[in-house]
């Protein structure tokens, strides 16, 4: 059921009914689906891409048929654990133990923990955390929050520019409505020249969802204790748990999420083992994969 808060009961009956009407107008104009197609394209998806374009039936549908087509050729579901696990072994990127005060999942990300030069396998690890990340989302909520962390971030492990453009062009044009926001937690001065190249790409609604986040600065303070609770939030990002990314733990949860997917997506009978080298029996329930700091 779409939610839609900050208006009076009646008005939220009637803009529903205008939103499901759109729903039902996009889901016709698509034709029959069937496979993946169909089931991606539930209602909640179709929302999103009316979102994404204001609503727009035509700009929708083409937005919802390019993603059909990359998905079909990229198969981001497909993608195991163990065929980018290298990407991981420094936790540049990983899901986080915790969800924000709102139940989103988050990815956090250190860009200076850069450890490969293979730009399309470095996109293949981000996509599989993207649709790892959606996986893991409870029932209730469709969105994802990203904590970006600049500790050793130059230049030299900065992404080049076209690294930077395809991915902002799959997150906006094949994950549209899946971020929430982004924190990026303190930057340093010479992330500017990057960033001003960077946000020239980023479409009105992207733009807004990126906050800049320092320390030292009593908003931002706020802005983070008011998504997060401080207990949770790791030390890097202003909160009180010190832990570290455990590679193998974390490992091992993948491989449990890859059944997971597998399943989720029909074809959890070919997954004979998960990923990593840990068969389903080997994986653990919850892993501590953000273990203590020693």
């Amino acid at each position: 059921m779409i939610r839609l808060w900050g208006k009076s009961h009646h008005d939220q009956e009637k803009d529903l009914q205008k939103s499901e009407s759109k729903i039902d107008e996009l889901k016709a104009a698509l034709g029959p689906l069937s496979g993946r197609s169909l089931l991606y394209c539930n209602d909640a998806c179709l929302k999103r891409y009316l979102e994404a374009r204001n609503w727009n039936l035509d700009k929708s549908k083409k937005m919802l048929e390019e993603t059909l087509k990359w998905r079909s050729t990229y198969k981001p579901e497909e993608i195991r654990w163990s065929e980018v696990a290298s990407e991981g072994e420094t936790g540049k990127v990983f899901r986080a133990n915790f969800h924000d005060r709102h139940g989103r999942t988050v990815l956090i990300l250190r860009p200076g923990k850069q450890n490969t030069t293979a730009l399309d396998n470095q996109m293949r690890h981000l996509v599989y955390l993207l649709e790892n990340a959606i996986l893991n989302l409870p029932e209730y909520q469709e969105q994802m929050v990203w904590l970006i962390d600049f500790t050793g971030w130059s230049f030299n492990t900065s992404v080049p520019i076209k690294s930077a453009r395809d991915t902002i062009n799959i997150l906006q044009n094949h994950y549209p409505e899946r971020l929430f926001l982004a924190f990026l937690y303190s930057p340093p001065r010479i992330f500017e020249a990057f960033w001003k190249a960077v946000k020239y790409l980023l479409d009105a609604k992207t733009f807004q969802k990126v906050k800049f986040v320092y320390p030292k600065d009593k908003s931002s303070v706020e802005l983070m204790s008011s998504y997060f609770d401080v207990e949770n939030l790791p030390t890097d990002f202003g909160g009180k748990s010190t832990m570290n990314y455990d590679h193998e733990e974390f490992s091992r949860l993948m491989a449990q999420d890859d059944v997971k997917s597998a399943n989720l997506w029909g074809f959890g009978d070919k997954l004979q083992h998960a990923s990593n080298g840990h068969s389903v029996a080997e994986v653990s329930q919850e892993p501590p994969y953000l273990a203590p700091a020693s």
